[in-house]
Protein backbone atom coordinates (compact mmCIF):
# COMPACT_ATOMS: atom_id res chain seq x y z
CA UNK A 1 0.00 0.00 0.00
CA UNK A 2 1.50 3.48 -1.47
CA UNK A 3 1.90 5.72 1.83
CA UNK A 4 1.62 9.33 0.18
CA UNK A 5 1.35 11.73 2.24
CA UNK A 6 1.06 15.49 0.74
CA UNK A 7 3.39 17.83 2.55
CA UNK A 8 1.32 19.97 5.50
CA UNK A 9 1.70 23.08 3.33
CA UNK A 10 -0.05 21.19 0.73
CA UNK A 11 -3.01 19.64 2.93
CA UNK A 12 -4.52 22.95 3.13
CA UNK A 13 -4.83 23.62 -0.45
CA UNK A 14 -6.82 20.22 -0.92
CA UNK A 15 -8.82 21.55 1.70
CA UNK A 16 -9.48 24.08 -1.00
CA UNK A 17 -9.80 22.17 -3.63
CA UNK A 18 -12.48 20.06 -2.27
CA UNK A 19 -14.47 23.20 -0.56
CA UNK A 20 -16.20 24.31 -3.75
CA UNK A 21 -17.54 20.45 -4.92
CA UNK A 22 -18.73 19.90 -1.13
CA UNK A 23 -20.32 23.96 -1.09
CA UNK A 24 -22.04 22.79 -4.25
CA UNK A 25 -23.58 19.68 -2.50
CA UNK A 26 -24.71 21.52 0.33
CA UNK A 27 -26.25 23.88 -1.68
CA UNK A 28 -26.94 23.05 -4.89
CA UNK A 29 -30.54 20.48 -3.55
CA UNK A 30 -31.74 23.66 -1.84
CA UNK A 31 -32.79 25.11 -5.35
CA UNK A 32 -34.88 21.89 -5.72
CA UNK A 33 -36.38 21.83 -2.48
CA UNK A 34 -37.29 25.57 -2.28
CA UNK A 35 -37.37 26.55 -5.99
CA UNK A 36 -34.52 29.13 -5.90
CA UNK A 37 -31.68 30.57 -7.39
CA UNK A 38 -33.11 28.61 -10.69
CA UNK A 39 -30.55 28.69 -13.61
CA UNK A 40 -33.53 30.16 -16.33
CA UNK A 41 -33.53 27.52 -18.74
CA UNK A 42 -35.35 24.93 -19.59
CA UNK A 43 -35.20 22.59 -16.39
CA UNK A 44 -34.72 19.01 -18.38
CA UNK A 45 -31.92 20.10 -20.67
CA UNK A 46 -30.13 21.52 -17.88
CA UNK A 47 -30.23 18.40 -15.69
CA UNK A 48 -29.75 16.11 -18.34
CA UNK A 49 -26.47 18.20 -19.28
CA UNK A 50 -25.34 18.45 -15.45
CA UNK A 51 -25.56 14.57 -15.56
CA UNK A 52 -23.70 14.19 -19.00
CA UNK A 53 -20.72 16.75 -17.52
CA UNK A 54 -20.51 15.44 -14.29
CA UNK A 55 -19.68 11.60 -15.82
CA UNK A 56 -17.51 13.02 -17.94
CA UNK A 57 -15.51 14.49 -14.50
CA UNK A 58 -16.13 11.53 -13.16
CA UNK A 59 -14.52 9.99 -15.92
CA UNK A 60 -11.96 11.70 -16.10
CA UNK A 61 -11.38 11.94 -12.41
CA UNK A 62 -11.42 8.01 -11.98
CA UNK A 63 -8.69 7.98 -14.97
CA UNK A 64 -6.68 10.11 -13.39
CA UNK A 65 -7.12 8.26 -9.57
CA UNK A 66 -6.71 4.79 -11.23
CA UNK A 67 -3.31 5.74 -12.90
CA UNK A 68 -1.92 7.59 -9.83
CA UNK A 69 -2.42 4.80 -7.64
CA UNK A 70 -1.43 2.09 -9.83
CA UNK A 71 2.00 3.97 -11.10
CA UNK A 72 3.39 6.66 -8.45
CA UNK A 73 5.98 5.61 -6.29
CA UNK A 74 7.82 8.48 -5.30
CA UNK A 75 8.60 9.68 -9.37
CA UNK A 76 7.43 12.16 -11.50
CA UNK A 77 4.65 10.68 -13.72
CA UNK A 78 4.12 11.92 -17.43
CA UNK A 79 2.44 9.10 -18.91
CA UNK A 80 -1.37 7.83 -19.04
CA UNK A 81 -3.41 11.28 -18.95
CA UNK A 82 -0.48 13.62 -17.83
CA UNK A 83 0.80 13.28 -21.66
CA UNK A 84 -2.33 15.37 -22.47
CA UNK A 85 -2.92 17.56 -19.37
CA UNK A 86 -0.31 18.12 -16.12
CA UNK A 87 -3.27 18.55 -13.50
CA UNK A 88 -6.12 16.30 -14.53
CA UNK A 89 -7.20 15.58 -10.66
CA UNK A 90 -7.92 19.87 -11.09
CA UNK A 91 -9.83 19.14 -14.15
CA UNK A 92 -11.79 16.77 -13.11
CA UNK A 93 -12.96 18.44 -9.71
CA UNK A 94 -14.00 21.78 -11.95
CA UNK A 95 -15.69 19.46 -14.77
CA UNK A 96 -17.57 17.73 -11.78
CA UNK A 97 -18.58 20.61 -10.38
CA UNK A 98 -20.29 22.31 -12.76
CA UNK A 99 -22.05 18.73 -13.87
CA UNK A 100 -23.80 19.25 -10.32
CA UNK A 101 -24.22 22.82 -10.33
CA UNK A 102 -26.19 22.29 -13.64
CA UNK A 103 -27.65 18.65 -12.33
CA UNK A 104 -29.04 20.86 -9.03
CA UNK A 105 -29.89 23.75 -11.72
CA UNK A 106 -28.88 26.27 -9.16
CA UNK A 107 -27.66 29.56 -10.57
CA UNK A 108 -25.75 29.56 -6.68
CA UNK A 109 -24.40 26.26 -7.14
CA UNK A 110 -23.70 27.52 -10.73
CA UNK A 111 -21.22 30.51 -9.66
CA UNK A 112 -19.52 28.98 -7.12
CA UNK A 113 -18.53 26.13 -9.82
CA UNK A 114 -17.19 29.49 -11.66
CA UNK A 115 -15.50 30.66 -8.56
CA UNK A 116 -13.29 27.15 -8.20
CA UNK A 117 -11.78 27.98 -11.72
CA UNK A 118 -9.02 31.22 -10.30
CA UNK A 119 -8.71 28.67 -7.20
CA UNK A 120 -8.00 25.51 -9.13
CA UNK A 121 -5.50 28.05 -11.09
CA UNK A 122 -4.04 29.38 -8.25
CA UNK A 123 -3.72 25.75 -6.61
CA UNK A 124 -1.89 25.08 -9.87
CA UNK A 125 0.54 27.63 -9.75
CA UNK A 126 1.54 26.69 -6.53
CA UNK A 127 1.63 23.41 -6.67
CA UNK A 128 3.93 23.74 -10.39
CA UNK A 129 6.18 25.77 -8.00
CA UNK A 130 6.59 22.58 -5.29
CA UNK A 131 7.06 20.16 -8.58
CA UNK A 132 9.72 22.01 -10.15
CA UNK A 133 11.63 22.23 -6.55
CA UNK A 134 11.13 18.70 -6.32
CA UNK A 135 12.07 17.18 -9.60
CA UNK A 136 13.93 20.11 -11.05
CA UNK A 137 14.97 19.75 -14.79
CA UNK A 138 12.64 16.70 -15.29
CA UNK A 139 9.73 18.67 -14.65
CA UNK A 140 10.60 21.60 -16.24
CA UNK A 141 11.11 19.16 -19.52
CA UNK A 142 7.38 17.83 -18.82
CA UNK A 143 6.41 21.22 -18.86
CA UNK A 144 7.38 21.78 -22.49
CA UNK A 145 6.37 18.25 -23.54
CA UNK A 146 2.67 18.31 -22.07
CA UNK A 147 2.37 22.32 -22.42
CA UNK A 148 -1.04 22.41 -21.27
CA UNK A 149 -2.02 22.29 -17.85
CA UNK A 150 -6.09 21.68 -17.24
CA UNK A 151 -7.20 21.85 -20.87
CA UNK A 152 -5.64 21.17 -24.31
CA UNK A 153 -5.05 24.26 -26.69
CA UNK A 154 -6.48 26.00 -24.04
CA UNK A 155 -4.92 26.17 -20.32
Amino acid sequence: MLKYKPPKELRALFIIHYSPILLIIMIGPITAVFGIWEIPANKFMIIFSGIIIFILGTFVYFKWELFWHKTYKGQLVTGGIFKYIRHPHYTSLIIVGFGLALFFYSLFAFTIAIISIPIMIWSILDEEKHLIHQYGKEYKEFMKNTPWRMIPKLF
